[in-house]
């Protein structure tokens, strides 16, 4: 049965004995061969061993509910009558607001990441885990939630260590980051992955419809296809780096495919258990919840005396002595330093020039380096490669930030880069996240489209006669290193001569608008196939043999001959010979 607000929340030795039981069954309630005619749920699909994501996540791997979905169908039966209502209707219902949420983010998603194929019911299934969707959707009209959502502050203390990176701006914390929100963003992945959906002219992390479209963008990166089994374990092992929180994910996606319901905002139901074990007493309805961390006092309850021992008289073990003298003075355990904060300063590591073509991806990628100060290298962590500056260039998937764990050898590898349509150098920036320690900027280039080879698709000869039109139209394809060279820029001029290229002044010429005579174009540029094909030409009165050259970026030359001349006149038949 899922808490009302303000319930106090139990977790023990019996607790975990019961979820194990309840893992158990439900794992043989939905085996393959015993339900849905044996045919096996994506619930029960075992993710792909290559599964994976970087030591990074959308939430920071911070705690989240544990509670699985019903056993029975999540869809009521049409012809349920007054009574009870059955276990797994009310675990279907979505808040209103919060599951329109889900599907204008899946619509979205639609348009602009089609390949993506994100269901809206995975956002449900994060959502429903990550803050029992919006704390049932106690959300206000704009899809903001009532009070905050604060996961727990990530202080290494049960916890990853990830010092403050937004100065409080979304937790309200500027010593360490939280998980804020519907979705549970930490601060630093919010800080690229926000996003603006109900157009308030605000990235909101506590605004569910803000959330939702973020989390299926963060759930898209890296070009996956979520109908791919092996792309949609590592999405969410993205989201949260946890075999376990897959599994679950996973359940509840399989749930909410065979059925939900909207019910109004504010009534939906609340788990009971968390991952992080954590109890506790809940705030009030009207106190912003916190997830995994004690409420009301902040101190998790101290655990009971020891028991009397039989026949004991009621008395109880006496606690052993203090190792340290009642007058020594106390010193605090310090606190081992972490990867990042050993970090003293990034170097490249090897990364090669890096260019590409408009709208070509680059071939090399950027790999940096995290040291200490004696050179030593630091596995384990946060990488932000971010791209600054007016481009449309990004890494692979669209994204201007990514974030990547370094490796054994300190070395972090960012995502390939994708570039676009303007031309120019971008700057890439790389940064430790959780660290101030100086960025390292890398440049790469973006060239125009070129082409290295021109030639004509046709081989008809291009004759007129003074006067006229030429009958047929010169078509050239482009190729750059063989292939085909699609919107490169290219110019057609009329030419004096094979030794001077400057616009003649007679002979072919083009037509522009206007129907004036014209002998040198610009602004062409080859299409989709590397084809382009020139306006019509025509021939004033000078007769001779005349040059057409295309040139494109990239140094690709083309020269076509054109000849004018007068039509050739038929000559009459020999006459016969007189007789003899």
């Amino acid at each position: 049965m899922a808490a009302q607000f303000g319930r106090r929340l139990r977790k023990g030795a019996a607790t975990t004995a019961v979820a194990a039981v309840a893992v158990a069954a439900l794992s043989a309630s939905q085996a393959p061969g015993v339900n849905d005619h044996g045919r096996q749920t994506a619930a029960d699909a075992t993710p792909s061993p290559d599964a994976s994501a970087s030591d990074g996540s959308a939430t920071g791997n911070s705690p989240y509910y544990t509670d699985l979905p019903p056993l029975n169908s999540p869809s009521p039966s049409p012809s349920t009558g007054p009574g009870p209502t059955p276990s797994g209707t009310s675990e279907a219902g979505i808040p209103a607001t919060v599951l329109d949420a889900y599907k204008k983010a899946e619509a979205a998603l639609r348009d602009s990441k089609p390949g993506c194929n994100l269901p809206w019911q995975l956002l449900a299934a994060i959502g429903r885990v990550e803050s029992g969707q919006a704390r049932g959707g106690r959300v206000n009209a704009e899809g903001t939630t009532i009070s905050p959502i604060l996961g727990p502050q990530l202080d290494g203390n049960g916890f990853a260590l990830i010092k403050d990176t937004d100065n409080g701006a979304y937790d309200g914390n500027s010593t360490y980051d939280q998980a804020v929100g519907p979705m549970q963003f930490i601060p630093s992945t919010w800080a690229w992955a926000g996003r603006d959906a109900n157009g308030d002219g605000k990235k909101d992390p506590n605004n569910i419809y803000d959330a939702a479209l973020a989390a299926g963008h963060y759930l898209c990166r890296n070009n996956r296809d979520l109908s791919d089994q092996n792309d949609l374990d590592r999405a969410i092992l993205s989201y949260n780096n946890s075999r376990e929180y897959l599994n679950l994910v996973m359940r509840w996606l399989d749930y909410y495919r065979k059925g939900t319901h909207e019910v109004p905002d504010g009534t939906g139901t609340l788990p009971d258990n968390r991952s992080d074990d954590g109890a506790g007493t809940s705030p009030s309805p009207s106190t912003p919840s916190t997830p995994g961390v004690p409420a009301a006092g902040g101190s998790k309850p101290k655990p009971s005396p020891r028991p009397e021992k039989p026949g004991g008289g009621g008395t109880t073990t006496p606690p052993k002595p203090p190792t340290t003298p009642p007058d020594s003075p106390s010193t605090p355990p310090s606190t081992p330093p972490t990867p990042t904060d050993t970090v003293h300063h990034l170097e490249d590591a090897g990364t090669a020039k890096l260019t590409a073509m408009a709208g070509d991806a680059f071939t090399k990628r950027i790999s940096t380096r995290a040291e200490t100060k004696a050179g030593k290298a630091v596995a384990k962590v946060r990488i932000r490669f971010t791209i600054v500056g007016d481009t449309d260039t990004t890494f692979t998937g669209g994204e201007s930030v990514a974030t990547v764990a370094t490796n054994s050898s300190g070395v972090a590898v960012a995502p390939a880069l994708q570039a676009g349509e303007k031309t120019g150098d971008v700057t890439v920036r790389a940064t430790v996240v959780g660290r101030t320690v100086a960025g390292l900027d890398y440049t790469a280039t973006v060239t125009d489209r070129a082409a290295d080879t021109l030639a004509r698709t046709g081989d008809a000869a291009l004759t007129c006669t003074p006067g006229g039109e030429f009958a047929n139209q010169v078509e050239v394809k482009a190729t750059y290193k063989g292939a085909v060279a699609d919107g490169v820029a290219a110019t057609a001029t009329l030419i004096k001569s094979a030794d001077d290229p400057t616009a003649n002044d007679k002979g072919p010429y083009f037509k522009d608008a206007d129907g004036k005579a014209v002998r040198t174009l610009t602004g062409l540029k080859t299409d989709a196939k590397g084809l382009l094909k020139l306006p019509k030409l025509y021939a004033d009165d000078t007769t001779g043999t005349f040059l057409l050259r295309v040139n494109t970026e990239g140094g690709a030359t083309l020269t076509v001959e054109l000849t004018v001349a007068a039509a050739e006149t038929s000559s009459p038949s020999p006459s016969a010979s007189p007789s003899a």
